[in-house]
């Protein structure tokens, strides 16, 4: 029975972000964060709850403080169980929406930037997620049901909002596993977190002067210079983005709080706090890249950014990191009153997120697929970054690997003045990777450091072995100075 039990959880299991702060242990923790989970909505009426044993494991409890809470839920009647149909959320009353806030003014036009393309041997490259793991089975269900589904309407002129099934199925999903706080009205669709950059400050929506943080892609700095945005980079230290160093001079502030691009790690609970008091004072906003946070590893989940204060925080995310960049889905996650100019830099008809895809992507979300191709995903990368690091500590300890508790790559920290060589060397031996310096703003107000990002994610299974012997081939050796560390 103990077997059955354990295969279904993992057939079925959901990721559920939960705050166990308070007094009264962890049972009543526990208690109380499902509690106000269902009181605020985050939880809707019907939605399923984890299996136990799968929330223990995700939270660090045993799993009878689970149960008991769950037992003790169902008792209040915030939840139901009914054999069968696991654990779900009662009927309840929705809660209401947060208070609109101040307009803000809008900006210049964007622009574009061409693709990069190339056949390495061994591609190493960051930000790809592995091609051959497409859950090509359980998307072609979801869109078998979704298109047998569909009204005919959806098969007309599309919503420049996104479909209303997409919409709504994500606000389930990132309210439960993200901590978000919204409703489908305030999300936009788009087709990726570069689209949502273009019609925020291309489509004149949001106006400069942007902090970025130092470290970042150069990609999205050339989209905003493009559209005549000035962008100010914050120091980046081991703690994320100095937000510290905000002033009242911007307008707003990026930032990748849930795992700082590229270098790694959370964004403190102190300067998350900082973030939003900042765009509060200062009439600004936050907007959040949440590009890869359902990848942690050796850390418990850490709750979206816009969950303090969602007229403060637009939430930015996509299924380019976690299912595959092919879909070209995204969305937004606004405050209420920045959705009509984004609709109307959008313009009337959708022309960039097709809505076969809309509609199927909603099924996966709403069936479960999508949660169990993440889980499936989390564990099969995670093996892969100990495989990682475990070779580089054997083969190569004086190279110190950072930004490994969750995400797609690791930073490899290099002797001071070997990156260039080390990048050459890897171009030569066929291997697609970049170097650090790469990512650095050019006005970033800190000295460069040597390294190599290098993502784990994107070579299929039976190349992974070749291409991690690859790469320790290429690294630098040993300093003389190290020899005496």
């Amino acid at each position: 029975m103990a077997k059955s039990w354990v295969n279904l959880a993992e057939r079925i299991g959901a990721d559920l972000h939960l705050e166990l702060t308070g007094k009264g242990g962890r049972r009543a923790a526990l208690t109380r964060a499902l509690r106000e989970a269902v009181r605020s909505g985050r939880l809707a009426p019907g939605s399923r709850l984890p299996p136990y044993r799968s929330l223990a494991a995700d939270l660090g409890l045993a799993r009878n403080t689970v149960a008991d809470a769950y037992a003790e839920l169902v008792a209040e009647g915030w939840l139901t169980a009914l054999q069968g149909s696991g654990t779900r959320v009662a009927d309840r009353v929705e809660p209401s929406l947060p208070r609109r806030s101040p307009r803000l003014e809008p900006s210049p036009v964007g622009g574009r930037r061409p693709a990069k393309t190339g056949r390495p041997v061994h591609n190493l490259r960051q930000g790809q997620p592995d091609a051959s793991s497409f859950p090509r089975a359980s998307w072609l269900a979801s869109a078998r049901r979704a298109v047998t589904a569909a009204p005919n309407e959806a098969f007309g002129p599309g919503d420049p909002r996104g479909r209303p099934e997409l919409r709504h199925a994500l606000a389930e999903y990132l309210a439960r596993t993200r901590g978000v706080r919204t409703a489908p009205g305030r999300i936009v669709v788009c087709s990726g977190f570069a689209h949502a950059l273009r019609l925020l400050f291309g489509g004149r929506v949001l106006r400069g002067p942007l902090a970025v943080e130092g470290y970042g892609l150069a990609f999205h700095r050339g989209l905003l210079s493009q559209a005549g945005i000035r962008t100010r980079p914050l120091t980046v230290d081991g703690d994320g983005a100095r937000v510290d160093e905000l002033t009242g001079r911007e307008r707003a502030v990026l930032l990748t709080p849930a795992h700082q691009f590229p270098t790694g790690g959370p964004l403190p609970a102190r300067r998350r706090t900082a973030a939003v008091d900042w765009a509060r004072s200062s009439d600004g906003l936050v907007l959040e890249d949440d590009y890869d946070g359902e990848f942690r590893y050796d850390r418990r989940p850490i709750g979206a950014l816009q969950g303090l204060d969602p007229d403060r925080v637009i939430y930015i995310g996509s299924v380019s990191k976690s299912l595959s960049p092919a879909v070209r889905l995204g969305w937004m996650v606004l405050p209420d009153h920045l959705v009509d100019g984004v609709l109307a830099a959008k313009g009337e008809r959708e022309a960039w997120a097709g809505v076969l895809d809309q509609l199927t992507l909603a099924d996966f979300l709403a069936s479960g697929s999508y949660d169990r191709h993440v889980r499936r995903m989390r564990q099969r990368y995670r093996a892969r970054r100990d495989r990682f690091v475990t070779a580089l500590a054997e083969h190569a300890p004086h190279v110190h690997v950072t930004g490994i508790a969750a995400g797609l790559h690791a930073v490899l920290r290099l002797p001071a003045g070997t990156e260039a060589t080390t990048v050459d060397a890897a171009t030569r031996a066929g291997i697609a990777l970049d170097g650090l310096s790469s990512f650095r703003h050019p006005d970033a107000p800190f000295p460069p450091e040597d390294g190599l990002v290098v993502g784990y994610a994107t070579p299929p299974d039976h190349a992974v072995e070749a291409a991690l012997n690859a790469i320790l081939r290429i690294l630098p050796p040993r300093a003389p100075d190290q020899h005496r560390l």
